[in-house]
């Protein structure tokens, strides 16, 4: 099972969490474990595929255990969880979630996919406290003494890997239990979500080779398109499609509030995002602090810190100071207060757009807590 602080909040209706108490493990009431039961989905999808690649090579049973170990490597579940509930809002708390547990393992299949890509195109050595899946492909093949170039091949087998858990995630959501008039609705949703990422990862990408033609307006448009469309807002309508008919004739009010909140969420989200690449704590993230100041990378709170900063440093923060020092002439600048502010300014803003939604009040609720502990986290 996941561990971290989300997890809690996918098990059962837990009190509204403080922003003080966002780290407290709330009590959970009801019986079922919504990310055991999506890793349990993939383990036992993943089995399957990993054993009919064997049949046609052993190579090929070890390259489908690299994706798989990728999949299973822990995280936070985010885009299953907020896929549940957007699910739960409409469909209550009654019905069982079996036949929808497909789609929402699919998701994390497709998060396999863009961050085994995205740690290709950032050249990330770790992940999740792990190396990153082209480092670990590199090794194989420094280790095999094979021809040709190591960091070559271990990039090109990411790829690989990334494409593999992109079709994987189509199969996968196939099989869910539901009819085929709403796989179909649900698949127009789940394609949308997909284009939006390719979208803003390729303005991430775009905006690194040109920063000084970035800024924090169009750092947060990436924010929208590449990290709140595809882990909060989306995954809220993904859930609303697989209800179905349960919530025709509320289509409109609750597709407006689930896109209100998820909007929200996931620029906050992004938003602590931004702060714990320069300030996270390595042992806690998983990923080296300053990753994002080494790349040049204009994340919302870098082109606040320039827009705020003195002659003098932003001669810093564009000379050849070390990451440590950049760090804290941002921080002189006040741009990290400046982001906390906004983290908590679309929080508020997401708790409105949820209060009068027609769902589920237990859902609400969940989502309320949601909402805080997603963007309050350290990790």
């Amino acid at each position: 099972m996941a561990n971290d602080t989300l997890a809690p909040y996918a098990l059962g209706k837990p009190p509204v969490p403080t922003q003080d108490q966002a780290d407290e493990p709330p009590v959970h009431t009801m019986p079922l474990n919504l990310i055991e039961a999506v890793e349990g989905t993939l383990a036992d999808f993943l089995a399957r595929e990993i054993a009919s690649l064997d049949e046609i090579d052993p190579a090929l049973g070890g390259f489908a255990r690299a994706a798989r170990d990728s999949v299973l490597a822990g995280g936070k579940r985010l885009r299953p969880v907020f896929a549940y509930w957007g699910w739960r809002g409409v469909m209550g708390m009654e019905p069982r979630a079996d036949a929808v547990l497909p789609a929402l393992a699919a998701l994390e299949l497709l998060h396999t996919f863009a961050l085994v890509h995205d740690d290709v195109m950032d050249a990330s050595d770790t992940r999740r406290g792990r190396p990153t899946v082209h480092r670990v492909f590199e090794a194989q093949h420094v280790a095999a003494g094979r021809r040709g170039e190591p960091a070559r091949f271990g990039e090109a087998s990411a790829v690989l890997i990334g494409d593999l858990c992109l079709v994987w995630a189509d199969r996968l959501l196939g099989t869910a239990d539901v009819d085929a008039d709403v796989l179909l609705a649900t698949r127009r949703c789940y394609d949308q979500m997909r284009i939006e990422a390719v979208a803003g990862q390729y303005l991430d990408v775009l905006g690194e080779s040109e920063p000084g033609s970035w800024s924090v307006a169009r750092a947060l448009k990436v924010a929208r398109h590449k990290t709140a469309g595809y882990t909060v807002l989306r995954p809220l309508h993904f859930g609303l499609t697989l209800a179905g008919m349960p919530f025709a004739g509320r289509t409109r009010a609750v597709t407006d509030a689930y896109s209100g909140y998820g909007l929200a969420v996931g620029e906050a989200f992004q938003l602590r995002d931004d702060l714990l690449g320069v300030y996270g704590e390595p042992s806690v993230t998983g990923k080296p602090a300053g990753d994002d100041l080494v790349a040049g990378k204009p994340t919302a709170l870098l082109m606040l810190a320039r827009e705020m900063a003195s002659t003098a440093q932003l001669a810093e923060l564009d000379g050849a100071a070390d990451v440590t020092r950049k760090a804290q002439v941002v921080a002189e600048t006040g741009a990290p207060e400046r982001v906390e502010k906004m983290i908590e300014e679309r929080v508020a803003v997401a708790l409105h757009a949820l209060r009068r939604a027609p769902i589920d009040d237990a859902a609400r609720e969940i989502l309320t807590g949601l909402a805080v502990t997603a963007t309050q986290r350290q990790a």
